[in-house]
């Protein structure tokens, strides 16, 4: 792809295609690509909290006016919720303007279908194709499209995620801690907690446009759990800027990551006998201690590429219904049909309640093997990737680690990063590989 990486498009705002004019030619291409003579082509537009979605919201406006589509403006709302208004509004295409767990001088787009699945790779295409042609036709006046505010939409996403908690399930009482990361959940988590009985207390939800996921959320995980143990609360839960990933912390302030939930939903769904084929869907980069505790309960680990699009396009195929990262992305495919933050949480405090324990017995069960995690930041990472000096110096850490461990070694799909991971019980084994990869790393030049 030209333009489209493995979420969408992303990138620092100002610089490349992160600009007003790209912004109004992307809408303007989407548009070509959902005509429909009978009638307008109708879209959903939804943003995170970052300043410059104000900007690329109006520019996609004016774009699809151009292309004769309608659109609908829901404002600041979490990415599963743009997937979920997509499908209820009978939506041909879903927009999110964000750059997720990015910093404010970041932003992107990604776009939903009318399923609220992320859009295949021939759509893809087809928008791509669009977006190069030299000229962008604005249909006829008569034929513009019209643009509208959606007023209830917050109040529908809250009653959706207000239904995903089991009739058996009880949170009331229960002392929530919730981390907004000054992002799109900051309008809708308290309400949806809250109004499940649950005493809740928000931190960082007062978005100024430029704190979103600063020093917080769910890329932040010592915030949660500095505050959890400082306000006394039996369990933090971090989002990140735009709602699709969660962390979550019990009440000693110790974090628990995705690959952990993943375990505490797969053991709970399996109890209940509601986990499909008695398979979980994770990445190459989920831990593999995880992976034989998993093998304990009778369930299979299937690892895909790292990102969402891949989990989902797995659980998509029907073999299974559960599947997340170590990041907190996480999709529980009988209620979405994207990550969503705040699903997963009420998931996970069903499972407690279900279980009738705190994290801590659990977090054990998961077993998972220690690990370091670092990056190295260059300008062309699948090239430094690709270089034989690093591949055999890769190739002879592994051999090192053998059994004893595991090491991953990927250009990031999302920033200009090479990430490295190293699982050993052995510490000191970890930091020198690390420092190993980084070292031969320095000294290519690409």
């Amino acid at each position: 792809m030209k333009y489209f990486g493995t979420d969408g498009i992303r990138g620092t705002v100002g610089k490349g295609v992160i600009t007003p004019p790209f912004f109004t030619k992307i809408a303007w291409a989407l548009g070509q690509v959902f005509r429909n003579e009978e009638a307008h082509a109708r879209v959903i537009i939804g943003k995170d909290t970052r300043i410059s979605g104000y900007m690329f919201e109006s520019a996609m406006q004016a774009g699809f006016a151009a292309a004769g589509a309608d659109t609908m403006l829901v404002g600041p709302m979490p990415t599963p919720a743009i997937a979920y208004l997509t499908r209820t509004f009978r939506a041909d295409v879903g927009v999110v303007i964000s750059a997720s767990h990015n910093g404010y001088k970041d932003n992107g787009v990604k776009f939903f279908s009318s399923q609220g699945t992320k859009l295949d790779d021939d759509l893809e295409r087809q928008i791509e194709e669009y977006i190069d042609k030299a000229d962008m036709d604005t249909v006829k006046a008569v034929d513009l499209g019209r643009a509208a505010r959606v007023v209830d939409a917050r109040g529908r996403y809250i009653e959706f995620c207000k239904s995903a908690l089991r009739y058996s399930s009880d949170i009331t009482g229960k002392k929530l801690l919730i981390d907004c990361s000054h992002g799109a959940t900051y309008s809708v988590a308290d309400r949806v907690f809250g109004e499940l009985g649950a005493d809740v207390e928000v931190i960082n939800d007062k978005p100024d446009g430029i704190n979103i996921n600063q020093n917080c959320g769910s890329t932040y995980p010592e915030c949660i759990s500095r505050e959890t143990i400082k306000r006394k609360a039996d369990i933090g839960i971090a989002f990140d800027g735009d709602g699709d990933r969660v962390i979550m912390c019990d009440h000693h302030g110790e974090i628990v990551d995705g690959d952990v939930l993943l375990y505490i939903l797969t053991k709970y769904m399996k109890e209940l006998g509601t986990l499909k084929g008695n398979k979980v869907i994770g990445t190459v980069a989920t831990n593999y201690g995880l992976e034989l505790s998993l093998q304990g309960l009778g369930v299979k680990l299937k690892r895909v590429p790292v990102g969402d699009r891949h989990i989902i396009d797995e659980l998509t195929k029907g073999t299974s219904n559960l599947g997340g990262e170590s990041s907190g992305h996480m999709v529980c495919h009988d209620y979405t049909t994207t990550g969503d933050g705040i699903i997963i949480a009420l998931q996970v405090l069903a499972a407690l309640n279900h279980f009738g324990c705190d994290f801590e017995p659990l977090v054990k069960e998961a077993a998972l093997v220690p690990s370091t995690h670092d990056k190295i930041t260059c300008t062309r990472p699948k090239d430094l990737m690709q270089a034989p000096e690093l591949k055999k110096k890769i190739a002879e850490l592994e051999k090192k680690i053998g059994s004893k461990g595991r090491l991953l070694v990927r250009p990031s799909g999302t920033e200009p990063i090479l990430r490295i991971s190293v699982e050993s019980q052995d510490k000191a084994l970890r930091l020198n590989t690390i420092t190993a990869i980084k070292k031969i790393a320095k000294g290519i030049n690409t």
